[in-house]
C-alpha cells in the first residue's frame, strides 16, 4: 500500500466550465484526498459527469484550474494522464471484438508490459472482480450485465492507477446484480485503497459506498459531507435529498448493508 499523501490527489480550484453561453459550472473548488471515495451526486444537469470529465481532460476548464498529484493537468502529455487514471462508465464501452482477457490487458499491452506479467494481472484482477478465470476467452455478448460492469472495473484497474473515475458506472444494472455489484466494489476499495471521483444521482449508493458525498446542484457545490452528516444535515438540499429517498438511510450509510 502507498503511504498516504499530505496534499490532496486531486483539486479543483475555483473552476468554471460553459458552453456557449451556458455555464455548466461555476466557481467549483473541492479536494479529493488520497485513498477516500468521493462521491459526486446531484440531479441530472448539475455537473457531475462535467466535474469527472474535467479530472482526466476529456474536457478543459473555462477557467481556474484542475491539479492532479499536486500538478495542474493542463500541462504535460495528456495521453500520459489518461492512461495513469482508470475510467469506468454506464455502459462500460469494452470492445465487442475483443475478449475479455484483451479488454482488461489493453492499457498494460500499450504500456508494454511483459505477457507473462499481463497473464497474471488479468488473472489477479479477474479474482478480485469476483469472476471465473474461464471468462477470460469470452466476448462482451456472451456475459451479463453485472460480468461486463465487472470487466470494465477490472480493465480500468489493470495498469494499476492510483486514481478511479467512475460515471454512473452500476446505474443501469438491475437492483439485485447492482447490490453484488456494489459489494463488489465495496470489498475491492477495502483492499486497493484507490483514490476514485464516483458519479451518482443515487442517494442510497453514494451513502453505501463514498466516503464523503459531494452535493452538487446547478453546476455548484452545494455541500460536502459524510454518509453519516449527510443523513442529519440540516442543509436545506440535503435535507431535501433525504426526504426524497425516505426512511431506512441510516442504515445505507453503514458500509456492507443494502
Amino acid at each position: 500500500m502507498q503511504p498516504k499523501a499530505a496534499n490532496p490527489v486531486i483539486e479543483f480550484r475555483d473552476v468554471s466550465y460553459s458552453v456557449g453561453d451556458t455555464q455548466v459550472l461555476s466557481g467549483f473548488n473541492l479536494q479529493v484526498q488520497w485513498g477516500e471515495t468521493l462521491v459526486l451526486l446531484g440531479r441530472s444537469g448539475s455537473g457531475k459527469t462535467t466535474t469527472l470529465k474535467l479530472v482526466n481532460r476529456l474536457l478543459s476548464p473555462s477557467a481556474g484550474e484542475v491539479r492532479v498529484r499536486g500538478v495542474s493537468n493542463a500541462v504535460g502529455d495528456v495521453v500520459r494522464l489518461r492512461r495513469s487514471i482508470g475510467y469506468v462508465i454506464q455502459d462500460v464501452g469494452l470492445f465487442p471484438h475483443f475478449t475479455v482477457e484483451r479488454n482488461v490487458a489493453l492499457v498494460p499491452r500499450i504500456e508494454g508490459w511483459p505477457e507473462e506479467r499481463i497473464r497474471a494481472r488479468v488473472e489477479e484482477l479477474l479474482r478480485l472482480a469476483g469472476l471465473a478465470p474461464d471468462i477470460a476467452q469470452r466476448y462482451p455478448h456472451q456475459l451479463s450485465g453485472g460480468q461486463r460492469q465487472r470487466v470494465g472495473v477490472a480493465r480500468a484497474l489493470a495498469a494499476d492507477p492510483e486514481i478511479l473515475l467512475m460515471d454512473e458506472p452500476f446505474g443501469a444494472l438491475d437492483p439485485l446484480t447492482r447490490d453484488e455489484v456494489q459489494r463488489e466494489f465495496l470489498s475491492l476499495q477495502q483492499r486497493l485503497r484507490k483514490t476514485v471521483v464516483f458519479v451518482t444521482h443515487d442517494l442510497r449508493e453514494a451513502l453505501r459506498l463514498g466516503s464523503r458525498v459531494a452535493l452538487m446542484e446547478a453546476g455548484r457545490l452545494v455541500t460536502v459531507l459524510t454518509p453519516e452528516e449527510f443523513v442529519r444535515s440540516t442543509d436545506p438540499w440535503a435535507s431535501a435529498y433525504v426526504r426524497a429517498f425516505g426512511d431506512g438511510l441510516e442504515s445505507t450509510a453503514d458500509r456492507g448493508t443494502s
